[in-house]
């Protein structure tokens, strides 16, 4: 008697599961349906009144409304990416944002770069980005470390974040991929078997070994843990 009843559990429990899985697959389906049903009908109509200003009614077969609209939206964005008067609206307080003409991030954009660990305090490492390297000069003579540009995503947007300034020393490159990386700052929503470290091109193994130590490969480095994190800390800009 008991085990039938466990089974019964059971089985209501996988039922509830099932259900719960076909709404939360349908509902944003439906949801996705409804506005794209409710912003092409408002195209069509709005687009249909336009033209029917200069082309008959027996010319204006369904759907042309919509296409109307359509090619409006995009000659209007061709204009304002192309021409000077985006660079003008960029100038218009918070609404200017949305004209910018530099390089957007996006989740493509960050499929396409190199993901990395950095030092974001003494004591916590933090997922990024790598953007770009910068030379650093001190009184005309090269100074002795470059500056790595990372970019550091919010959670759990990704494609909103900061731009931090951090030493060579204490950005670890990743050998995988974007996507993992992305599913880890989503909660770890998948994990890697791994994070694989590798050095920069122009570093030695005995120094990629040495700086390890410092990303958890070995926690006793035989120097004072408390100094060596802050001589490679990082700065913001």
């Amino acid at each position: 008697m008991g085990k039938s009843s466990t089974i019964t559990e059971k089985s209501k429990h996988s039922h509830s599961t099932f259900i719960l899985y076909g709404v939360v697959f349908w509902v944003p389906v439906a949801l996705v349906f409804y506005v794209i049903f409710f912003l092409f009908s408002n195209a069509e109509k709005i687009g249909r009144g336009i033209l029917g200003l200069v082309v008959p009614d027996n010319w204006l077969f369904f759907g042309l409304g919509a296409i109307f609209c359509l090619a409006i939206i995009y000659c209007t964005g061709l204009v304002l990416k192309l021409t000077k008067l985006g660079k003008v609206l960029s100038k218009i307080p918070f609404i200017g944002l949305f004209f910018g003409q530099g390089e957007i991030m996006t989740i493509g954009r960050l499929a396409n770069m190199q993901p990395c660990l950095f030092l974001y305090s003494p004591t916590c490492l933090s997922y990024g980005w790598i953007l770009s390297e910068e030379k650093v000069k001190m009184s005309r003579q090269k100074a002795l470390f470059p500056i790595i540009n990372i970019y550091y995503p919010n959670v759990p947007t990704l494609i909103t974040g900061q731009v931090y300034a951090a030493r060579k020393d204490t950005v670890m490159k990743l050998a995988n991929s974007s996507r993992e990386v992305i599913d880890l700052l989503l909660y770890a929503f998948r994990s890697p078997a791994a994070l694989e470290y590798i050095p920069w091109e122009d570093e030695s193994q005995d120094n990629f070994q040495e700086r390890s130590k410092y990303f958890g490969l070995k926690l006793d480095t035989g120097k004072n843990p408390e100094l060596d994190a802050t001589d490679m800390g990082t700065s913001p800009p």
